[in-house]
């Protein structure tokens, strides 16, 4: 067993459906040397780009299991658009013994809103030990996609058509009233 093993990243949204986009799982490979279009024979089983709304609330979910007692752990996660590092956060997990899977959820975020904030997301996340070695990167993709407008999500349904009227006569006729 490796001393260090990531089984699933996944994103929890805080909507009321409260839905699960998994970003790994257990058979997908580490993709720290390869890019995530790569397709055809020998491609890697990548999950596809999940799309989000603008202006979600999400919470990061990890599961990892250890092959040895280590101290510290902590995860950082790095995220571009467009060439350009957004944001890195590191977030302290804490020491964990031996075994496992453990499973924590890191505290939720908005994703941002607007025009100029939708578009695909590099993200990179990478564990380290107190000591600051690395245990393992995992790179990712996300889309945040527009989300129609609250009021228009939540109206009312179309009102039913009223009572037709009784046609009387033939074709060309008019009706009778």
């Amino acid at each position: 067993m490796k001393d260090f093993e990531l089984l699933d990243i996944s994103l929890y949204t805080e909507e009321p459906d409260r839905r699960v986009v998994p970003l790994r799982g257990p058979d997908t490979p580490d993709t720290r040397d390869t890019p995530d279009t790569r397709d055809g024979p020998g491609a890697p089983d990548i999950p596809a780009t999940p799309e989000l709304p603008e202006g979600a609330v999400l919470s990061i979910g990890l599961t990892f299991r250890l092959g040895r007692e280590i101290a510290g752990v902590a995860f950082e996660d790095s995220r571009v658009r467009e060439g350009t590092v957004l944001a890195t956060t590191r977030t302290v997990l804490g020491g964990f013994r031996t075994g496992g899977p453990y499973e924590v959820r890191l505290p939720p975020e908005r994703l941002p809103v607007g025009r100029a904030y939708r578009g695909v997301y590099e993200l990179t996340g990478r564990f380290t030990d107190g000591d600051g070695r690395e245990l393992q990167v995992v790179h990712r993709r996300l889309r945040v996609v527009h989300q129609p407008a609250a009021h228009k999500q939540w109206a009312a349904p179309p009102m039913a058509p009223g009572p037709a009227q009784p046609f009387s006569g033939t074709a060309g006729e008019p009706l009778a009233t």
